[in-house]
């Protein structure tokens, strides 16, 4: 199984969420090709309403430490309540630009 798909029966199976859009942006950094290690979640989950973003983050972290630990360099999160999905029409914002960066000339992952 692939690691977004790991990610995303996770996610499904804990969060239970209205929405979940789970984008494989590794190709957009300096890694091989075919690569999962960074990723950009946007989630809207019952489980959020009345929580902080930094609670929230906390959650996500905590049911996916062992894949953070492992193959997973990077997770740009955007977690939302429906109220506040509703509210952003729908929308998360994008990810930034990769800056640049391996192993191989001393910048380490980005």
């Amino acid at each position: 199984m692939s690691v977004q798909d790991q990610l995303q029966a996770r996610l499904n199976a804990a969060f239970a969420p209205d929405w979940l859009d789970l984008d494989n942006e590794s190709h957009k950094h300096s890694v091989p090709a075919n690569s999962e290690t960074h990723f950009r979640l946007v989630m809207v989950s019952p489980l959020f309403e009345g929580k902080r973003a930094v609670a929230r983050h906390q959650l996500v972290y905590g049911e996916l430490a062992d894949l953070l630990a492992g193959p997973i360099h990077a997770l740009a999160m955007h977690l939302y309540d429906s109220r506040e999905w509703s509210e952003k029409t729908s929308e998360a914002p994008a990810s930034p630009e990769c800056l640049g960066g391996s192993k191989a000339d001393g910048g380490g992952l980005s």
